[in-house]
């Protein structure tokens, strides 16, 4: 089943890219030449180079080769992504570009008009005035000079069916025109596109600021401000200035409290470890408190959880903290179970007094049905990217319960944030990044 799932992917690939070489090298071009060989190294070499990136990372190769192959190779994949919908989007215009040429033939000019030959059979009232009559029409066997032999068929010149207009203008075809038009389009607007979403991320996350009632919480907690961080995802592309840009805008919030949701890296300790120094300046009253993602078990957990340790940060691992109004807890990402390590809301939850309210931080959205089971009053969340690269939304929405932003589930509320940064290329369509900024209201203030 998986083989056959893997063959269906690769089919799917393989016809894409085919198509996207048609429309944009073949079908723009009037025949074989280096325009259509380079196309096919373009496209073949940006695949090559984004799977080469991919492997680079997971397989912890030098990290100079990662930050080589990352920035072509995993901007490649939305480029491509934005080329196909462009060119799918402009099938529906080629026929009514062809239909408008169509209608705009020009027509053909007066003094083309005029140098038009007069058939010999034309009558004198035909023809106009001051023409002089056209000679004898030569036959095969007439000789075209008084003492030469008569003509073979063969010899005698042959004439086309072409207009004057057409003799006049050597333009390119109709259909080529439309398909350079639609190509040229495509690839302006894909290029617009992913360059305004690259910008996007490495400009810097916004911030977002949402209120969220709590019966359990205290009057003297209304207004609790925790600015909610998750996705940052460091890595070869987004480093340490990144990071910086994250502090920087967290710290100007004035949080009493920072959680970061987990997706801090992608990549070693070792080789990411000075990115990520810059969160050491992280500033809240009630300190900075950390949970694991799916993404840290791709990248060593355990060096990762004492990493942050050392810059200040509290990892919730399966652990809870009383601050003097409400519980704070957090549990394991569900990945860490390849390790024994996964989420364990008993050993977090299981004996709190649940008069008091509970927030809870948990890197996956999916995690919200045991967060009701065990009396949570809020799950903050990440890990969709809110779909990161539109229409990547809607297969967010079939494995996420909640995209982003808030939502009820039972006596719980989940809030998922789009995140900070990006995974793979750095770029974001229709899902901006964001830092949250959580203001707990209590319902007895």
């Amino acid at each position: 089943m998986v083989f056959v799932f893997m063959l269906a992917v690769v089919g799917i690939l393989v016809a894409a890219n085919w198509y996207l070489w048609r429309r944009l090298f073949r079908d723009t071009t009037s025949g074989p030449g280096w325009v259509r060989r380079g196309g096919v190294l373009l496209i073949a070499g940006g695949w090559a180079v984004a799977i080469g990136a991919l492997v680079a990372e997971r397989t912890g190769a030098p990290f100079v080769a990662q930050q080589l192959l990352a920035w072509p190779g995993f901007l490649w994949l939305p480029l491509s992504l934005y080329l196909l919908l462009a060119l799918l989007l402009g099938e529906a215009v080629r026929p009514l570009l062809r239909r408008y040429l169509e209608r705009r033939k020009p027509a053909v000019p007066a003094a083309v008009r005029e140098s038009r030959p007069v058939p010999a059979s034309a009558t004198p009232a035909e023809r106009p005035a001051g023409t002089p009559p056209a000679p004898p029409t030569p036959t095969d066997d007439t000789p075209d000079h008084p003492g030469d032999t008569p003509r073979h068929p063969a010899d005698t010149p042959r004439h086309t069916d072409d207009t004057p207009s057409q003799r006049l203008v050597a333009a390119p075809s109709r259909r080529l025109f439309v398909s350079r038009v639609v190509a040229g389009a495509a690839a302006a607007a894909a290029v617009g596109t992913v360059g305004y979403g690259t910008f996007s991320v490495l400009n810097g996350p916004s911030v977002k600021r949402v209120t969220v009632p709590l019966a359990k919480l205290p009057r003297a907690a209304h207004g609790f401000r925790i600015a909610v961080v998750s996705d940052i995802h460091l890595s070869p592309v987004l480093g340490r200035g990144f990071a910086q840009k994250v502090v920087d805008t967290i710290n100007s919030t004035q949080p009493d409290l920072i959680a970061v949701v987990g997706d801090l890296v992608d990549g070693s300790v070792k080789d990411l470890g000075p990115a990520a120094a810059p969160l050491a300046g992280l500033r809240a009253r009630h300190g900075t408190h950390f949970v694991t993602g799916n993404h840290e078990y791709f990248s060593g957990a355990e060096q990762w959880v004492e990493e942050v340790r050392r810059l200040g940060m509290n990892p919730l691992e399966n652990a809870r903290t009383e601050l003097p109004h409400f519980d704070l807890a957090g549990v394991n990402d569900v990945a860490g179970e390849s390790e024994g390590q996964g989420p364990d809301f008993a050993q977090a939850l299981g004996d709190r007094d649940r008069n008091r309210a509970c927030v809870l931080l948990a890197h996956q959205p999916v995690q919200i049905h045991d967060a009701v089971d065990h009396g949570v009053d809020l799950q903050l969340s990440g890990h969709t990217h809110g779909g990161q690269l539109w229409p990547g939304n809607y297969l967010a929405e079939l494995a996420n319960p909640t995209v982003a932003g808030l939502e009820q589930y039972g006596d719980t509320q989940l809030y998922v944030t789009r995140g900070a940064g990006a995974w793979g290329p750095p770029t974001r369509v229709g899902a901006e990044s964001d830092i949250t900024v959580i203001e707990l209201a209590s319902r007895q203030a």
